[in-house]
C-alpha cells in the first residue's frame, strides 16, 4: 500500500517520525484521557456565574455539591450501548466514557438555599449568590 505523506522540516525529531512508520502495523492507539469539564467562572452583582461545559451527559448524571465557598461539579458520561448493527460491525468508535470531576474555590461562601441551576445543550449554567457578610460586632474589654 502506497502512503502519501508530507514531511514538516521543522518537526522536533524526525527520527521519531521515520521509526513511528516502521511500527505501523503494530501500532495501537491508547484511549483518550476521561472527559474534562470546562468551565468560565464570572463575579457579578453579589453573586458568581459559573458555565460548564460537559456535552453528551444527561441532566441526571451531573452532581453540583456546595460546602462553604468550595464547588464541586462531577458527571459521568455514559454512551449508549447500541446491539443493532445490521450485521455489520464497528470499526472504530470515539465517544469518550468515563468520570469527569472539578472542584474548586471561591472569595466568599455561596449561600446554598438561593443556588440556580440549569442545564441545556451540553453546558451546566450556576448562579451562585454570596452568602450575606456576616457583621463584625466590636466587644467593650471591662
Amino acid at each position: 500500500m502506497n502512503e502519501l505523506r508530507t514531511i514538516d522540516p521543522f518537526a522536533l525529531d524526525p527520527f521519531d517520525d521515520a521509526f513511528r512508520s516502521l511500527t505501523r502495523p503494530w501500532r495501537f492507539e491508547m484511549p483518550e484521557a476521561a472527559p474534562r469539564i470546562k468551565l468560565d467562572l464570572m463575579e457579578q452583582n453579589g453573586s458568581y456565574a459559573v458555565k460548564a461545559e460537559i456535552p453528551g451527559v444527561k441532566k441526571d448524571d451531573i452532581d453540583v455539591r456546595i460546602d462553604g465557598n468550595m464547588v464541586t461539579i462531577s458527571a459521568e458520561v455514559k454512551t449508549e450501548k447500541d446491539e443493532k448493527t445490521d450485521g455489520g460491525r464497528i470499526l472504530r468508535q470515539e465517544r469518550q466514557e468515563g468520570y469527569a470531576s472539578r472542584t474548586f474555590s471561591l472569595a466568599c461562601p455561596v449561600d446554598e438555599a438561593k443556588v440556580q441551576a440549569r442545564y441545556k445543550d451540553g453546558i451546566l449554567e450556576l448562579t451562585l449568590p454570596k452568602k450575606a457578610d456576616t457583621s463584625s460586632k466590636r466587644i467593650a474589654i471591662h
